[in-house]
């Protein structure tokens, strides 16, 4: 008995002396070089939990915060089990993105990677990802934007508000997501509600809802019920590409037509997983996004009736010189919208909607006496730059006179990165300033209106909107 208390005690003390080198070697990871400052946290865990903890204001998150207090703009942590260098740090942000194919990639923690896809955009590189966005840009170029998504964007705000305006009241957000979904949709994959693709919406808000959230994939958390939206969404879009792909003969109509194309030809660059993953993140981006920022855009203009008062006078002169009053928005017009446009950067710059851009280093990298190391990833965080009081005067506060005299911005800069950077600047931003600006012209123009209940913001670290924003909306004439 004796010898086999002492053989339990050996291995038990065995197993302690493994478990603490293997925790060791976890918080003191070998490198070349010195690692910035930070802890990475609890083995595997790291410091998840932290990460996404609730914050209920636009500044920057308290994770985020308080790490750069102790460490400084650039320190380490480990989320969702893989070590990350964090930067709020201006200078190495410009530069992640300026070495995009060089020194860094695009990189996404493996619970991305199940979430949109293996073969999602984000996720390629080199000649795949400039092929396919040359094929996006298509859809979403100003070319395009300004032949046909302009007049068809402000049909459909004007038929939206028109029918928010019988209505007591109205849940922001859910209302122009509709909205933007629509739009988008019917150009990507010839979406009608009548269809069977009309439960396609359903599907995304499920998977919006879990997004961000703990990868816990057991029945009833976020993220399972985000994976189960995945998967609807992909079966439906599935669906869709067998029919057409069986119809050789089908016209030309939508983006998913032009990817079929591509698909059909003798030595095709395209294969079906990464047009299916491609349409899947096009769904998402399109109208998520825009509508989380236009919600929050609404509400920062209802705060703050100095700006609005000079954004509907804009808007209202725009109408006055018309021959038509009633006359839809034209391409002149909104290119002459500059205070709308002012606006929009300030939306943008406060509502963070990406709070992490990822990357990947491809070798050792020196940074201000710090190494990255080859293979680490790199998360550019935009709102501890646009938050910044050292570079935005109280950064806090809806001013979108701080943009005035300003260039346009049409790329990603050292101190505005709220539609990326770099190689991958979103190839969507026009879309949505378009989206943004139509919507507001119709809505100041048309209407008043006023807060019902909510309105109240949480980051996890996505923005969300957990009590609605509720508005009702009454005709000026």
């Amino acid at each position: 008995m004796e010898t086999l208390s002492l053989a339990v005690w050996a291995v038990a003390s065995a197993m302690a002396v493994v478990s603490f080198l293997w925790a060791y070697r976890w918080s003191h990871p070998k490198v070349n070089g010195r690692l910035p400052p930070g802890s990475l946290g609890l083995p595997l865990l790291g410091e998840t939990m932290q990460f996404f903890a609730p914050n209920p204001t636009c500044d920057v998150s308290p994770f985020v915060k308080d790490r750069v207090n102790r460490y400084g703009t650039v320190f380490k942590t480990s989320v969702v089990g893989r070590a990350v260098i964090v930067s709020a740090d201006p200078d190495l942000n410009h530069y992640v993105f300026q070495q995009e194919g060089k020194l860094f990639e695009s990189w996404y923690p493996a619970t991305f990677t199940e979430i949109f896809g293996r073969d999602n955009v984000g996720s390629l590189h080199g000649f795949m990802y400039k092929y396919l966005k040359t094929l996006v840009l298509r859809l979403y170029g100003q070319e395009n934007l300004r032949a046909v998504l302009l007049a068809e964007t402000d049909a459909a705000c004007r038929t939206t508000l028109t029918s928010w305006a019988g209505q007591p009241s109205i849940e922001l957000k859910d209302g122009l997501s509709a909205m933007i979904f629509d739009i988008t949709a019917k150009k990507l994959i010839g979406y009608e509600p009548s269809k069977p693709s009309e439960n396609l919406r359903k599907n995304f808000v499920a998977f919006i809802r879990g997004l961000i959230s703990f990868p816990m994939d057991i029945p009833g958390t976020a993220y399972h019920e985000c994976m189960k939206g995945r998967r609807n969404a992909m079966k439906v879009l599935k669906g869709m590409m067998k029919e057409r792909m069986a119809d050789p003969g089908r016209k030309r109509e939508d983006f998913l037509d032009i990817m079929i194309e591509e698909l059909r030809k003798e030595n095709p660059v395209l294969t079906e997983a990464v047009a299916l993953d491609l349409m899947f993140v096009l769904l998402f981006a399109s109208f998520e996004t825009t509508a989380l920022a236009l919600t929050l855009g609404i509400k920062l203009l209802t705060d703050n009736p100095r700006v609005l008062e000079a954004l509907t006078e804009e808007h209202e002169a725009i109408v006055r010189n018309r021959k038509d009053p009633d006359a839809g928005l034209t391409w002149a017009e909104y290119k002459s919208m500059t205070f709308t446009s002012q606006v929009t950067l300030e939306i943008a710059r406060i509502a963070n909607i990406v709070p992490g851009i990822f990357r990947k280093a491809l070798q050792d990298i020196e940074f201000k006496g710090y190494t990255i190391p080859a293979g680490w990833a790199v998360m550019v965080c935009p709102p501890a730059v646009h938050l910044n009081p050292e570079i935005y005067e109280d950064p806090l506060a809806f001013n979108p006179w701080r943009w005035q005299d300003k260039m346009e911005i049409t790329g990603g800069t050292k101190h505005f990165m709220a539609f990326g950077g770099g190689l991958r600047f979103c190839v969507g931003t026009d879309l949505t300033k378009v989206l943004m600006a139509t919507f507001m012209h119709c809505l100041v123009t048309k209407y008043r209106w006023r807060t019902v209940k909510g309105g109240s913001i949480v980051r996890t670290p996505g923005l969300s909107f957990p009590d609605g924003f509720h508005l009702q909306l009454f005709p000026k004439n």
